[in-house]
């Protein structure tokens, strides 16, 4: 299935005009199928254990090819990358849930947690949650099978704010935005049988589920804000 995904992706990739584009709408739409089908199939693996996931429609979890360029040098008018994000709000990014990015050339990867930096009230919510629940949150990420798996990422500050210590176990993590988990796929991963990817994927974000469900609990109340 994944290989029409690799396909079309790549080409677009080499010819990123709109020409290119509107003449190549059959592949694009065959493609897109085979996403939404491993979207369907993860929504139905992962709430074998996350039930929050399944009332989702696989098309409503997907992102735009279209890319805004107004403040870009780079002009392409498409991110050749096929996104979803599969969680209780649908592909809003909290509550946070599990990230399917496929790009060719091995730079596809699963992911999980919150990815954007941009809401200061949630993160201030994530601060502060680590910050009181330390012990809870060191026994997610020191866990022998999540560190073999994962490493937290996120965009940080230089210093501890000043209303945490600054020399706490859970430094660290205090001075991220955001705190996100990246799995690497490779290119051979993606091409497996559908059934055999869909599996080894769901095994991965079932390991992420308990970092996920601590960050839902922090973020608790959080509302993004309106558009």
């Amino acid at each position: 299935m994944s290989k029409n995904i690799l396909s079309y992706l790549s080409q677009l990739e080499q010819n990123n005009n709109r020409e290119w584009y509107h003449s190549h709408k059959k592949e694009y739409q065959t493609a897109m199928q085979d996403f939404e089908n491993i979207i369907q199939g993860l929504i139905m693996e992962i709430g074998k254990t996350d039930s929050s996931i399944l009332h989702n429609n696989p098309k409503d979890l997907t992102f735009k090819l279209v890319r805004d360029t107004r403040f870009f040098h780079d002009k392409s008018p498409y991110n050749p990358v096929f996104r979803c994000h599969i969680a209780p709000a649908g592909k809003l990014p909290v509550p946070v849930g599990y990230f399917l990015f496929i790009a060719p050339g091995n730079r596809s990867f699963l992911g999980g947690g919150l990815f954007a930096d941009m809401f200061k009230d949630a993160t201030g919510l994530v601060r502060k949650y680590i910050n009181s629940h330390r012990e809870e949150f060191l026994n997610i990420v020191e866990q022998s099978d999540f560190k073999k798996h994962f490493e937290v990422k996120g965009t940080s500050l230089k210093k501890v704010p000043k209303e945490y210590e600054a020399n706490s176990p859970v430094s660290e993590y205090i001075k991220y935005k955001s705190w996100y988990l990246e799995f690497p796929l490779l290119d051979e991963h993606l091409l497996a049988d559908e059934s055999d990817f869909v599996s080894y994927a769901a095994e991965i974000f079932l390991l992420m589920k308990p970092f996920n469900d601590f960050l839902n609990r922090a973020l608790e109340g959080f509302v993004l804000p309106e558009r």
